[in-house]
């Protein structure tokens, strides 16, 4: 896992109708999660994928955490504000810097959705073939060996 790559689709059911596809196509997803967002929401829904095919690599808090930072923070005001911000400035020493949450928030908006892939570099140019035709934007974050690594070690006894 070095790669966390946002698919964004411009439909809130388009993530949701590239799982099977990509599940029967695409191998060495480390974990996964949804995200749809319907128009009528203030917040999205979110689920977690794992593997597309099993469990994910990853503790399950990663993804809520992860996605409340990007999708919450902004609604819950100052408090939780500085807070969230204290913990997503750690996100940076993963790999995740805010330009990338950033662009996130300000791509997967009411009445997208979106599939968050974490995987390896190789996994993601399948993915992206696997996605090939459909109308998608990625949003894509690298991440060093020693953020690997920093990663690994922070999720090991979870």
């Amino acid at each position: 896992m070095n790669t966390l790559t946002v698919w964004r689709f411009p439909r809130p059911d388009g993530a949701e109708a590239a799982i099977a596809p990509l599940a029967r196509t695409v191998g060495g997803i480390d974990d996964a999660a949804l995200v749809a967002w319907p128009p009528d929401r203030q917040t999205p829904t979110t689920r977690e994928l794992g593997t597309l095919n099993g469990p994910g690599r990853l503790w399950h808090g990663f993804w809520g955490m992860f996605l409340g930072l990007i999708f919450l923070t902004p609604l819950a005001g100052p408090s939780f504000g500085a807070a969230a911000g204290a913990v997503a400035g750690s996100l940076a020493d993963f790999g995740v810097a805010d330009d990338f949450v950033k662009r996130v928030r300000e791509s997967v908006t009411p009445g997208t959705s979106a599939l968050f892939v974490l995987s390896g570099r190789a996994a993601a140019v399948h993915v992206a073939e696997g996605l090939h035709g459909l109308a998608v934007e990625a949003l894509r974050s690298e991440l060093s060996p020693e953020q690997e690594r920093h990663l690994r070690d922070a999720l090991a006894d979870r």
